[in-house]
């Protein structure tokens, strides 16, 4: 699938959607694992005894398991889009938390059960995700991962009716999380990315900035929300252009607007997909711009910065840093020997065994097997440390508070710069 026709179909859903959320405050930075090294802004209290020694079971050898687990099996289902239009997430998504809980039952399981979990592909249909989630349901899973996108992520929560944790494992949407519904995201929010951009781009002494924008959510509130950050902390917004998502790769008139104004000393911000902004670039380096830095978000990453020419020297906000050596690079290490191919994106697959891994935590932390008390425990998760930072749930609405890992492309690689509390 070519990177453009995912972009299409990504937009076509309204690529993520607006989000409220709080804003980031500090900076670290350093090439750790995020998994590993970040606070994430965790709620106070007690962290959670783990449910799973992550370490253990990420060194489990597949050819040489333990004795198989033989306790009540814990049921997870994952109602998954495998279209064109999901499938960039969940497809080696759900591979990861899949294969996760292999290891998992290699290593005796948690407390002597086995994770046994049932995959149901949602076609990308609405119709098809509410009769996948009923099959889930009937599995008899205690708790569920599901889709990234609103579009299909409300299907499964009207079947679930409250009654069941669903996490969300790779979606920043807004309309998704909610404990009253039992309904969590395993990322940060829109508002938390964009703030953190915001805050980082002022620290690192940027004063002036340019933002391209599209009406509506994600390609709208991103800019949005950067601008009330970046104005706020004393910068200025100096033009902000407008452009079509996806379709636009001629920018020939928004390149002329901004070199009446621009120093060519800016940060230029916008929730653009990796292969328009690396056209803007070229058009206004044309224009004798060329000490212009560029920064944006998750959608950098997910419609594939680091396959487009003339992207040396960008930042953007994203899930996750695999650092060589850390836990989300062992899980893709283990996976490729164990399967004999590799996972198509790290920071996905660290999402996703998150999302498994949240759920067995929240039956740890109730000491419960039923689904609406194992979702009552998540909404209290305190210093969660999983593979793609710490996390903490209590005293928000499903949103997990947790830092924003901004990194740029430096000599061809994706470099971590911060993690952004």
């Amino acid at each position: 699938m070519t990177t453009k026709r995912l972009a299409a179909l990504l937009v076509g859903l309204s690529l993520f959607a607006g989000a409220c959320g709080g804003s980031g405050s500090d900076a670290s930075s350093g090439g750790s694992d995020a998994g590993a090294t970040s606070d994430g802004g965790a709620a106070s209290g007690t962290p959670s005894t783990p449910a799973v020694d992550i370490d253990a079971v990420l060194a489990a050898d597949l050819n040489a398991c333990a004795d198989a687990p033989t306790g009540t099996p814990i049921k997870v289902g994952l109602a998954m889009d495998f279209s064109e239009v999901s499938g960039f997430a969940d497809i080696p998504g759900s591979e990861a938390a899949q294969f996760l809980a292999e290891l998992i039952n290699c290593s005796g399981g948690v407390n002597g059960s086995p994770v046994e979990t049932q995959v149901q592909d949602i076609q990308g249909d609405p119709e098809v995700t509410a009769r996948a989630t009923q099959d889930l349901i009937d599995f008899g899973a205690q708790f569920m991962v599901g889709p990234p996108f609103a579009d299909f992520g409300n299907p499964v929560l009207q079947v679930t009716d409250g009654k069941i944790p669903v996490f969300f494992a790779a979606s920043t949407e807004p309309s998704l999380p909610d404990v009253g519904a039992n309904s969590f995201l395993v990322t940060f929010d829109d508002t938390e990315q964009a703030t953190a951009a915001a805050e980082f781009a002022l620290d690192q002494g940027f004063t002036r900035a340019i933002t391209f924008s599209s009406p509506g959510p994600y390609f709208g509130y991103n800019p949005e929300v950067f601008t009330e950050v970046f104005t706020a902390g004393g910068g200025e917004v100096i033009i902000d252009q407008t452009y079509v998502p996806v379709d636009d790769v001629d920018f020939s008139a928004q390149v002329n607007a901004v070199a009446a104004v621009a120093e060519g000393n800016e940060i230029l911000y916008s929730a653009m997909l990796a292969f328009q902004v690396t056209a803007l670039r070229g058009q206004l380096e044309g224009q004798g711009l060329d000490g212009i830095t560029y920064m944006g978000t998750d959608a950098f990453e997910a419609t594939g910065l680091l396959a487009e020419s003339d992207n040396e020297g960008m930042y953007h906000t994203t899930h996750a840093y695999v650092e060589p050596g850390g836990r989300i690079d062992k899980l893709l290490t283990a996976y490729e020997t164990a399967k004999g191919k590799p996972l198509e994106s790290g920071s996905f697959a660290g999402l996703y065994a998150d999302a498994l891994l949240l759920g067995l935590q929240g039956m740890a932390d109730c000491g419960c097997t039923d689904p609406e008390g194992i979702g009552a425990a998540v909404a209290e998760i305190t210093g969660f440390d999983g593979f793609t930072g710490e996390m903490s749930y209590a005293g928000t609405n499903g949103v997990p508070l947790k830092p924003v890992s901004i990194h740029r492309v430096v000599d061809g690689v994706d470099t971590l710069v911060a993690n952004w509390e």
